[in-house]
Order: C-alpha cells, then sequence, then structure tokens
C-alpha cells in the first residue's frame, strides 16, 4: 500500500532501508523547525544533541536510525550521535548543525557507527519525492510496530503531515515514540515551537500504552514555507489534527494490542484537569485487562479517575460506553442504570470508547490507550533476546 504524508508536502525527499533490526531513514527538507522531547530524566544521546541544535530554528534533513536507542551510553554515546549527524550530512551535503537526529531500540548499547556510515552513503542518493519513499523511510525506524503510521492533514492552500514510529513503552511526557512532520505552510521558528508543544499536549503526551516514558520520545517539525503564510489558529488546528491522527495510530498498534482504547472526560473544570483523568484512566493496568476481556467492569474507570488528583463529586458523575458508533449510559448523575449485556456487546469491537463527564465545568480532553494482553508480556519479556 502506498501512502501519501509527508511525500504530499513539496520540497520534503526520504528514503529508508532495514538490514535485520537495524534500519536507517534520511528525510531532507529545508526549513524552519521546531522539537519535542521526552522528559525521562535519563535522555538518549540524539535528545541531547537536539535540545541545543533545534534552538537554531532551522533544520534541512534528519537521519534516524532503529535498532539501537544510543541511550545510557555517557560521554561515548553523544560524541556517536554528533558523529552519525557528520555521516548523514557528508552524504547530503548538509552542515551537521542542520541535522536532525533521531534513534530508537534497545537502550544500554553503543551504535554501530561503520553500519550507519555505510547506510548514509547507500541512502542519500537515493531520496525521491515519492510515495515508495515515504512508505521506505517509515518502515526503517520500526521496531515492535506491526504496521506503518501516516497522517495527512489538508486544508486550503497548505498541508501537514507527518509519519512516526512507536508501539511500546509509550506514556510520551514532552511511545518509545518517534514523529517527524513537514508542512508547506510559511511559520516562522518560534510560532512552530509554540503550535507543536500544544499539539503535543493535545495528542502523543495523552497516548498511554504501558506507561513507561521512553528515553528516546522526540517529535520534530519543519516548515518548508512553500505554501506562503496562512493563519496561526488555522494551522496550529491542522498540525493538532495531523498529531492527533498518529497519536491514535501508536495507541492502536500497542504491543500485543487487540482493541483501542479512547477515554474522553467532559465536564471538567479546567482542560488540564480532565487530561489528568483521562490518562490515569487510559493507563490503568486494571481498566486496560477489562477491556481485553471485555468485562463492562466501569467501576475501575470510576476508581481510576478517583485516583487522578482532580476534585470532583463522585455522586454527579455520568459515564457511557460505546464501540466508537452507539452510545450505552452506564452512570447517570451518579446513579448506577448500565445494561450489562449492551455495555459487553460494545466492548466486542476493535474500538472501546468510554465518555466520563465529571459534573463540575465545560473543559474536555480525550487520551487514548489500549487493551493489556498476554502478547506484551511475551514481547517485552524477550525484547533484547
Amino acid at each position: 500500500m502506498k501512502y501519501q504524508s509527508i511525500c504530499a508536502i513539496p520540497g520534503v525527499k526520504a528514503w529508508g532501508l532495514k538490514e535485520g533490526k537495524y534500519g536507517l531513514a534520511l528525510i531532507e527538507a529545508e526549513g524552519t523547525a521546531a522539537g519535542v522531547f521526552t522528559e525521562n530524566l535519563v535522555r538518549a544521546a540524539p535528545i541531547q544533541l537536539m535540545r541545543k541544535q533545534i534552538k537554531a530554528g532551522k533544520l534541512e534533513a534528519v537521519v534516524v536510525n532503529s535498532g539501537c536507542a544510543n541511550a545510557y551510553t555517557g560521554k561515548r554515546g553523544y560524541a556517536d550521535a554528533v558523529t552519525m549527524s557528520e555521516y548523514a550530512g557528508e552524504a547530503l551535503g548538509v552542515k551537521p548543525s542542520r541535522m536532525g537526529v533521531a534513534s530508537t531500540g534497545v537502550i544500554g548499547r553503543y551504535l554501530d557507527l561503520p553500519l550507519i556510515q555505510r547506510q548514509c552513503a547507500t541512502l542519500a542518493p537515493q531520496l525521491v519525492h515519492s510515495p515508495d519513499a515515504e512508505v521506505a523511510a517509515a518502515k526503517a525506524i520500526m521496531t515492535t510496530d506491526t504496521v506503518q503510521k501516516h497522517a495527512l492533514v489538508k486544508r486550503e492552500g497548505f498541508s501537514v503531515g507527518g509519519i512516526c514510529k512507536g508501539s511500546g513503552m509509550i506514556a510520551p511526557n514532552m511511545g518509545t515514540m518517534l514523529a517527524f512532520i513537514y508542512t508547506d505552510a510559511k511559520v516562522d521558528a518560534k510560532q512552530l515551537s509554540g503550535a507543536l508543544k500544544l499539539a503535543t499536549k493535545r495528542s502523543f503526551n495523552r497516548v498511554v500504552v504501558d506507561g513507561d516514558t521512553s528515553t528516546n520520545d522526540i517529535a520534530l517539525c519543519t516548515a518548508t514555507g512553500e505554501a506562503g503564510r496562512v493563519g496561526a489558529k488555522e494551522f496550529s488546528s491542522a498540525l493538532e489534527e495531523c498529531c492527533r491522527r498518529l497519536a491514535e495510530q501508536i495507541a492502536r498498534d500497542g504491543e500485543g494490542a487487540t482493541k483501542l482504547l479512547q477515554i474522553t472526560v467532559t465536564g471538567a473544570k479546567k482542560e488540564d484537569d480532565a487530561e489528568k483523568v483521562a490518562r490515569t484512566v487510559i493507563e490503568s493496568p486494571l481498566v486496560k485487562s477489562a477491556v481485553y476481556g471485555e468485562d463492562p467492569n466501569w467501576g475501575r474507570v470510576v476508581a481510576a479517575a478517583g485516583r487522578a488528583g482532580v476534585k470532583f463529586n463522585p455522586d454527579a458523575v455520568s459515564l457511557w460506553i460505546s464501540n466508537g458508533k452507539k452510545k450505552h449510559p452506564l452512570v447517570k448523575s451518579g446513579e448506577i442504570i448500565a445494561d450489562l449485556t449492551a455495555a459487553k456487546k460494545a466492548m466486542q469491537g476493535k474500538d472501546v470508547v468510554f465518555v466520563l463527564d465529571l459534573a463540575t465545568g465545560k473543559a474536555e480532553a480525550t487520551a487514548w490507550g489500549c487493551d493489556l494482553t498476554e502478547k506484551y508480556v511475551e514481547i517485552n519479556g524477550k525484547y533484547t533476546t
């Protein structure tokens, strides 16, 4: 299947390759740039490097390797990240300071720099602007992902597109998750940074697969400017939608997952309150296990909401469940009205959606996750072996 997301943005060229578990992708596009990064104290070497380089607000290309996270690798790891940017820059004719760098894979292992140097030299002449190129790049950065992840949002006069990877170790606080987003809108670096931070807050930071925040989480956005200036609100809306589509795909492809889990919290005093409750529910192992077992144990949803650190009256809340289409009431203003047969039926598809009304205000937020299965333990019990 061919995709069009980043390859739909004029000026973006890419390619990638995979050799066993080791992959490399190169994406070339020049413009203003911004990034968001993991808040994990143990930050991978490429994160440390990019937190410095992104301050210039410009990128001309990105190099991404999979199979080795280059995390918890000390001074050598940082030097290796710099060398990786130099190899890619040399192959593309780009200054290393204008290279974006990202890594994903096993923590506590050093990069195979000779392999990366060879891969950069092999890929650079192949970069093209095409759907095939996008697919090659998306495949190259996958680790435990089972599907590629692409998103494209078109607006009048401009577009925003992105690819990402992420399946496990997903609870971004900026899944391992990497995202590379491009737009042809003309956006200055300060505006782009603000828009990306808000979009991340409302998308990637509301995805929880397993509750682990990776050492390598990164999202980079480059604006080529070929479409000219656009309205700030319109651009922010398009960027947020693109990030949200990618975030949902990460949740749906959670390691071992069989179902997408979505929780929308309404009736909160503030958006931050709604977000706290939504994230707490979505990351609950008990809720996730119940979803896997198709057990309409709605009490776990309410219980998880109660430990989120947000004040509300438990006797005033309302709760619904659905398969993404028809909603079935479980609780209304604190009164149990659940039809357990209908509720169980609503959990039998690939999407399980809870809507929780806190009845304290008008703010709302949505978070995404997945069920917790035996397969998740199998994948991560043998991750390095």
